[in-house]
């Protein structure tokens, strides 16, 4: 599409995009963010197929980042933790390493039915447990994996946007 075509629309229909769904309700105690949050995404384990999930939810189509949410690379920065996957044993340390390197007030967000209940790979060797067990979770994002537009949702109820 030429930039020229692109002006017409946008003058035309008065949008580039669709307007954003209403806003969900900000969970207890994220109101300290002040509408802006920074997340710090860990996969500790599993298939990768949620990893893929946040991925696009992060990505152009599903843009969580016009809601104030936004991807950081240290946990120092971090207000919320976004973990995927059911917790290997090679991934406890690391984990509970990167709890501690984030700083209060934190939250964590569980994505997927293997960071939830083990998933398939409950029991399974090399499966030290469910994040649950090692860290409190605040949200859950269910499914095997979940939609993006799901991931979406949770974060938007940290910032209220």
């Amino acid at each position: 599409m030429s930039l020229g075509r692109l002006a017409r629309l946008i003058i035309r229909s008065g949008r580039a995009a669709e307007p954003a769904a209403p806003a969900p309700a900000l969970l207890e105690g994220a109101g300290v963010f002040g509408g802006s949050v920074q997340v710090r995404f860990i996969n500790v384990g599993g298939c990768n197929d949620c990893a893929m999930e946040v991925a696009s939810a992060f990505g152009p189509v599903y843009d969580v980042e016009r809601y104030g949410v936004r991807l950081v690379a240290s946990p120092r920065h971090a207000d919320v933790l976004l973990i995927t996957g059911a917790v290997t044993q090679n991934m406890v340390q690391p984990l509970l390493r990167t709890l501690d390197a984030t700083p209060f007030p934190r939250f964590v967000i569980a994505v997927g039915d293997c960071a939830i209940t083990g998933g398939v790979f409950s029991g399974g060797y090399g499966i030290a447990g469910l994040v649950s067990d090692f860290v409190n979770i605040d949200l859950e994002v269910p499914g095997t994996p979940p939609e993006p537009d799901q991931i979406v949702q949770a974060l938007r109820r940290m910032t209220g946007r």
